[in-house]
């Protein structure tokens, strides 16, 4: 018997079985945490210059590096880049249908 597949939404994290209040709020912390990769990679800092940076501990952004999503808080995220000089806009829209 062959198992039926479904569509994949627009959340991976919704399509690996969260709810839609954890995928929503999974999504926003990788969204934040790719922001500070892609500065730290524009920026070619050193884990130790970025921890100065973004005002953490170097395994802390080690962890950001290896995705460790879990172990962040989005509040904690966005004071890291606030940290970098960076304002984070939150924007808010209906769901597609």
């Amino acid at each position: 018997m062959k198992d039926k597949l479904s569509a994949p939404s627009a959340n991976v994290f919704k399509d690996m079985g969260f709810s839609k209040e954890e995928a929503a709020n999974l999504t926003a912390r990788s969204v934040l945490m790719m922001e500070i990769t892609r500065i730290m990679d524009g920026k070619k800092l050193t884990q130790g210059q970025a921890a100065k940076l973004f005002g953490v501990t170097q395994p802390r952004i080690s962890d950001v590096k290896k995705g460790k999503v879990n172990d962040f808080s989005v509040d904690h995220l966005i004071k890291m880049l606030a940290r970098a000089g960076r304002t984070v806009t939150i924007r808010v829209k209906p769901e597609a249908a």
